[in-house]
């Protein structure tokens, strides 16, 4: 036999080997697919049993090393990892063999034993009975170091769940995350509701909207890009405190800290004004982490891909939007009234910005906040007193009609979250929205649309009410230290590969 056809023979693929496994397991009349399993544990549970318990356990095979007539492997679920022992002479030596035959890193099997201690101390298990659970027909990746490849990772969640226990933590943390947030806001009193994610007008905030058709009522609509409109309208129906957690969609660029899909949190409260929810969500932030970290000072990874030292102990600062921005570039945006004039001076002063000549006043303002500013702040920082023109849905300050009373919490350089305190002057609104319809005329995409259903609904009285609205994913993805939005969501939507 020549070299070539000896090494084709002697290193068959090991997925084909597995399959060859299978086939032998329904000759010797062995389910390779159980129905259950009864087990007595976690493995996080059994670690805490006594010595000489007995148990039963299930998860799947990690590592397998055998030695003669002895088979050490590790034993995974969810909760943890276990080290079981495989004995010839306690399982029988033909089970034992017809086993090992079978058995591959990957399979699923549930064991019954007694618990006890290695000669280097290892809590483990002696089996005394196993059953075949699942049998797995692809090998894992490499299982020394991890799953590395980050596309894989993002394809192949499940197998970042297998072989990285950092992924499990860090998407235990976003549930955690989320159940806090829902009991920090039942505690105060708010109320938890559900709100349409199919919409005839995509009101809420500055953003490209996804569009699609529905087919039984003849009509194009939106997926929403915020749940504010329709929460507000709950209020003006007489709600007073009130929150939803759930998807909003953006048909927007796709970079580390944007997501077209993602998970928002948006609440509102009667009689509360901006100043007021800037304390709520300051006391609310500092209680929830430190509850889930133990610490108000932590670590986060800057835009260079390094840590550095966050305290999020309040209070926090506050600076105004015209006063950051001249900080920075030296250009007061109050003296500059229009979009033309600002464009001027913007390219005067010799900052780029992408297709500035499309956007109104208040985006081209955002575009140059962005440039300029924004990646400079890094500790929690109230950003206020936003230009009216940026801030369609928010209420005119009373000192000065040129500025919205609004906030936005900014660390590390991303927006975590974004409050006003909201227009309720039907009037006032449906200028506003006629002056995002010119921009979007004079082509703005994310300029908003005039949502006629709502004006109709502010003229039925509302109250004086502040809202709030915080991205889940970006708060959790830095309290995880991770840079990318997509490290913190379960399955992230991925353009496919063609075959």
């Amino acid at each position: 036999m020549d070299t070539i056809s000896e090494q084709t023979n002697i290193k068959k693929e090991e997925a084909e080997v597995r399959r060859e496994r299978l086939d032998a397991m329904k000759e010797m009349g062995i389910k390779a697919y159980a129905n259950k399993f009864e087990r007595t544990a976690t493995i996080a549970d059994a670690k805490k049993l006594p010595i000489s318990s007995e148990v039963s356990l299930a998860g799947r095979l990690m590592l397998l090393r055998q030695m003669g007539k002895m088979t050490f492997a590790h034993l995974q679920d969810y909760s943890g990892k276990m080290q079981i022992v495989l004995k010839s002479d306690l399982l029988g030596k033909d089970s034992y063999k017809a086993l090992l035959n079978i058995l591959d890193v990957g399979d699923f099997i549930g064991i019954e034993g007694e618990i006890f201690k290695t000669r280097t101390e290892e809590i483990s298990v002696l089996v005394k009975k196993y059953e075949f659970l699942s049998k797995a027909l692809r090998p894992l990746p490499e299982k020394w170091h991890g799953l590395k490849d980050i596309e894989v990772i993002y394809r192949k969640r499940y197998l970042d769940l297998i072989m990285n226990n950092g992924a499990k933590e860090r998407f235990k943390f976003r549930s955690d995350f989320i159940w806090e947030l829902r009991k920090f806001y039942k505690e105060r009193g708010f109320e938890e509701i559900e709100t349409p994610i199919l919409c005839n007008t995509p009101s809420g905030a500055l953003a490209k909207p996804f569009k699609t058709h529905y087919n039984a009522l003849e009509i194009n609509v939106y997926l929403r890009i915020a749940p504010e409109i329709h929460l507000k309208e709950a209020i003006i129906g007489g709600y007073e405190k009130i929150f939803e957690v759930g998807r909003c969609f953006r048909n927007e660029g796709m970079d580390s800290s944007h997501l077209q899909d993602f998970t928002m949190v948006e609440h509102y409260c009667a009689y509360w004004d901006y100043k007021k929810n800037m304390e709520f969500l300051q006391d609310m932030l500092s209680t929830i982490i430190k509850k889930l970290k133990g610490t108000l000072n932590l670590q986060i990874l800057n835009r260079s891909g390094e840590l550095h030292p966050v305290n999020f102990a309040p209070p926090w600062e506050t600076v105004s939007f015209r006063d950051l921005i001249k900080r920075d570039c030296g250009i007061d945006i109050d003296k500059l009234e229009n979009a033309e004039s600002l464009l001027q001076e913007i390219k005067k002063r010799g900052i780029e910005l992408e297709s500035p000549e499309n956007l109104g006043r208040g985006n081209l303002i955002d575009e140059l906040y962005k440039k300029v500013s924004r990646n400079k702040l890094i500790n929690p920082t109230f950003l206020v007193d936003h230009p009216i023109d940026l801030s369609p849905l928010a209420r005119k300050n009373d000192q000065n009609s040129k500025v919205a009373d609004r906030f936005q919490l900014i660390i590390n350089g991303w927006e975590i979250s974004n409050a006003y305190s909201e227009l309720i002057d039907p009037i006032d609104q449906k200028d506003r929205f006629e002056a995002q319809m010119e921009a979007k005329k004079k082509g703005d995409e994310e300029a908003m649309l005039k949502d006629e259903e709502y004006l109709e609904a502010m003229e039925y009285g509302m109250p004086p009410v502040s809202g709030l609205g915080m991205g889940i994913e970006r708060i959790v993805a830095l309290l995880c230290e991770t840079p990318n939005l997509r490290d913190v969501v379960l399955f992230p939507l991925l353009k496919p590969k063609s075959n």
